[in-house]
């Protein structure tokens, strides 16, 4: 099968390329900057904010991943917004089959954040076009490299004890990146996924403040002070946490407008179709941390010229 990645060089799309590269795929990994690209799959231009790139980059493909987000520009709902229609439009003209979209977990009848209800507006405006969608709605995904990850790692290693504001008492359901790969992978081959959405979480339901302890005790540190503040706003709080990690302000904002809202599977059905243990979220966290040694250990001279 021919695939299309949108989003290849980003967290979750370079382990994915080579999923499905390892699978036996033909598989395009769509980007700016095609010759500066060493991740794996077949380079080729393309870009979701300039609609001129996008049909000669779709074209032959019979499914497309879209796996980008603009969350460290100011206007990323309406950039995410535009880049999704035209995505859908392109890929309707090119002839695509199905586009694969992992968006993000959240109630609807919540008061979503700007980020969880921009997540949820673009699976609309992908199929706007005509392409059967199918979505999978992921919370904090646990890996190396990810944001919201490096957000927790970095909190753990910094700080003995921190001033929060109440969301560090929201319920969150996190998820292995390697179980997030899985399921992207898995829906290829699962015809009964076309055109719907579905809620994907780790074993664990556990509020934020849950998440650092246990990150703590896994990483071998001493148990986290904690101690919540109503009124520090999401700006000081964006602005905070710009100091004590290397997450840019615009990101954390965003992302921590959105922990306000409760992010867990309300709807299961994915377990049936797809049908395996997702990882618990202490062994998913020794696998970020393994990958992440893994990833600073030097490379041998003779094996870097092999």
């Amino acid at each position: 099968m021919r695939l299309l990645i949108a989003g290849a060089s980003g967290f979750v799309g370079h382990r994915l390329c080579e999923v499905l590269t390892d699978a036996g795929h033909a598989v395009s990994a769509m980007t700016r900057r095609p010759e500066r690209y060493t991740g794996c799959g077949e380079p080729v231009r393309g870009d979701v904010h300039d609609p001129d790139s996008l049909p000669g980059a779709l074209a032959g493909h019979d499914v497309a991943y879209y796996l980008v987000h603009s969350l460290d520009r100011a206007d990323f709902v309406r950039a995410d917004a535009d880049g999704a229609r035209a995505f859908g439009r392109a890929a309707a003209a090119a002839g695509v089959r199905r586009i694969v979209y992992l968006g993000g977990l959240g109630d609807d009848r919540d008061d979503l954040s700007d980020h969880l209800r921009s997540r949820r507006e673009v699976e609309t405006h992908l199929g706007e076009a005509g392409v059967p969608v199918t979505t999978i709605r992921a919370g904090i995904i646990v890996g190396h490299g990810g944001i919201s990850w490096e957000m927790t790692r970095q909190l753990v290693s910094h700080l003995p004890a921190m001033v929060c504001p109440q969301w560090v008492y929201t319920r969150t359901q996190p998820i292995a990146i390697d179980d997030v790969v899985r399921y992207l992978t898995a829906v290829l081959d699962t015809d009964a996924t076309t055109g719907r959405a579905f809620d994907v979480g780790g074993p664990d339901v556990l509020v934020y403040a849950d998440m650092l302890q246990r990150a703590a005790a896994v990483m071998g540190r001493r148990r986290l002070v904690i101690v919540p503040v109503p009124l520090l706003t999401p700006s000081l709080s964006s602005r905070w946490l710009s100091l004590v990690t290397d997450v840019d302000t615009a990101t954390g904002r965003s992302l921590i407008d959105s922990m306000s809202n409760e992010v867990v599977v309300r709807d299961d059905a994915i377990r049936r179709l797809v049908p395996f243990e997702p990882m618990p979220y202490d062994e998913a966290v020794r696998r970020a941390l393994d990958d992440r040694a893994a990833d600073s250990v030097p490379v041998p001279r003779r094996a870097a010229a092999a």
